[in-house]
Formats: structure tokens, C-alpha cells, sequence
């Protein structure tokens, strides 16, 4: 039975337990106002250790400051083994939350367990009286279909920051 609770910021070095490989095969790309589908060959490893991007240091360093500036993170354990992260933003703007991270690991996903982060998100803006819930989903047919699942639609004039940071995902809102 997988349990979902808060982790305390002191954890935040946990997530280099998630597995986040997976092959992708087909990706989004936002074209002219327009989410557009093609094939990809995408082998999206296991986290480096350490490197500027997509290691285990640089996540720590970017996460470990949302959580210092009133963030939240939420873990789904299997016993003692955290097989899943969400992480919170409760003031991105005004009237509006961001799921900054979530992650399932690979031998996980498709058992209803980021359904389950992220409602646990939306019950925690909805607790901070946001109206939106802002999301930069990895532009692969598993995270953007999932969003689009739960809600989230496409937006055409991203957060300029988070575009900034991350220009190649699928920035999406969902209306609470």
C-alpha cells in the first residue's frame, strides 16, 4: 500500500531514489499557439549525481530554495521506500500555486500515485485560496497527457521566469 505524506525539507536529498528513465516515443511541442504531436526516440535516463542540469545536486540547490521560501513536499512510500515527490509553491503569483516537481518512479507509474500527488497539491492551493495551479510538464506524451487528465490546459503566454528556465516544456494551468 503506497502512503502519501509530507516530508520535511531536510529530505529533500530523497529524490535521488526516484527513477525517473523511461523511453519516450512520442513528444509535444508548442508551435505557434498550437500543442503539436511528433515521434521522437527520447531515452531519458536516471538523474546524474552531479552536473548543471538533471542531476541530483542541481535539483537539491533549485528545490531546497522553494521549500526554504514556504514550499511543500509530499513523498509516496512503498514501506520505507519513496517511489514518488511532489513539491509546492503556494505563491507563484497572485491567486496562483505551481506544482514545481513531481516524479514517479520507472516500476511505479500507471497505479495511480502522481493522480494522488497531485490532488494532494490541489487540496493544499486550495487551502491557500489560489485559483490556479501552474505547471511546466516535460513535454512527453506521458506528463502532458496526464496534466491534460487532470485538468490542466494549455496556456499561450507561459510565467516569463519559468519559460525562461524551462522553454521546451508544456506550461499549463488548471482552474481550482
Amino acid at each position: 500500500m503506497i502512503e502519501i505524506k509530507q516530508m520535511p525539507s531536510s529530505d529533500i536529498g530523497r529524490i535521488a531514489e526516484i527513477d525517473r528513465s523511461e523511453h519516450v516515443t512520442l513528444g509535444y511541442f508548442f508551435l505557434d499557439g498550437k500543442l503539436e504531436a511528433r515521434e521522437v526516440d527520447w531515452q531519458v535516463p536516471r538523474w546524474f549525481a552531479d552536473g548543471p542540469e538533471h542531476s541530483v545536486q542541481a535539483l537539491i540547490e533549485s528545490l531546497a530554495l522553494i521549500l526554504a521560501q514556504g514550499g511543500t513536499m509530499l513523498g509516496a512510500f512503498d514501506g520505507d521506500l519513496l517511489v514518488g515527490v511532489a513539491i509546492y509553491r503556494p505563491d507563484l503569483a497572485k491567486d496562483m500555486a505551481q506544482l514545481v516537481f513531481l516524479h514517479v518512479s520507472n516500476g511505479y507509474r500507471r497505479q495511480g500515485i502522481a493522480a494522488r500527488l497531485t490532488a494532494e497539491i490541489i487540496r493544499l492551493a486550495q487551502e491557500d485560496e489560489a485559483t490556479k495551479l501552474y505547471v511546466s510538464a516535460t513535454p512527453s506524451q506521458s506528463a502532458v497527457g496526464f496534466y491534460q487528465d487532470q485538468g490542466f490546459r494549455l496556456i499561450e503566454k507561459p510565467h516569463p521566469e519559468l519559460y525562461a528556465l524551462e522553454p521546451e516544456d508544456i506550461h499549463m494551468i488548471k482552474t481550482l
